[in-house]
């Protein structure tokens, strides 16, 4: 019996160290994959035909206003606008409740910097990195694109858009380092994972429903 329980564990062992060693290789992938597509702002300001640039949401306060991380991303993306990078902002986040709005934080913040309400639309199903690419090709029927957001969810989020066909850069917009960092990246790695099957897969998001070409006004996309 002793004899059975330890090779159980053994086998066990080795199935959770096959499976460590194959998200890791897995991750590299990823990020080797996509690499080269992470642009300097010069850079990415000299690129032509660039349809819009995407923000991607993260965490509002309780007051509405944007947390750190996403207040780097959305100086990022409006110094990129400035610099004549891309036309229009889209503003990609969660507004998934009556009292949690992700994007209206975000459009604000760009109305703030005197940034004009046409130029800025609200995608509020942006529930994951994942969806928020799949609506900018399929609902803002975006074609090349520059992707903001930090270092560690650039890879990801390029991978994601390159499995779409999108042309598609990133811009970091790390300003400072953050609290939590260390979480970050350890649950990155898991989402590395998902978001590889999800493209292989590519399941429909939460919300669909018609074009609102990017092309055109931000202003039909507002509350």
């Amino acid at each position: 019996m002793k004899k059975f329980i330890l090779y159980a564990l053994l086998i066990l062992f080795g199935l959770v160290l096959l499976i460590g060693i194959g998200a890791i290789a897995l991750n590299i992938y990823i990020c080797a994959t996509v690499d080269e597509r992470i642009l300097s702002p010069s850079e990415a300001a000299a690129l032509e035909d660039t349809d819009c640039i995407l923000v991607l949401g993260c965490l509002v306060n309780s007051d509405g206003s944007p947390s750190d991380m996403l207040s780097d991303r959305l100086q990022r993306g409006v110094e990129l606008y400035r610099h004549g990078a891309a036309p229009k902002l889209l503003m990609s986040g969660d507004h998934g409740r009556e009292d949690y709005n992700e994007v209206a934080s975000m459009k604000q913040y760009a109305l703030d910097k005197e940034v004009p309400s046409e130029d800025v639309f609200m995608d509020h199903a942006g529930f994951s990195t994942y969806e928020s690419i799949y609506r900018a090709k399929e609902i803002f029927c975006a074609k090349k694109i520059i992707i903001v957001t930090q270092q560690y969810h650039l890879y990801r989020a390029l991978y994601i858009a390159e499995a779409f066909g999108l042309d598609a850069y990133g811009v970091a917009s790390d300003y400072h380092r953050y609290f939590g960092a260390v979480n970050r990246e350890v649950r990155e790695v898991l989402a590395r994972v998902k978001d590889f099957a999800f493209c292989l897969l590519k399941p429909a998001p939460t919300y669909l429903g018609d074009a609102i070409p990017v092309s055109g006004n931000g202003d039909l996309t507002n509350d």
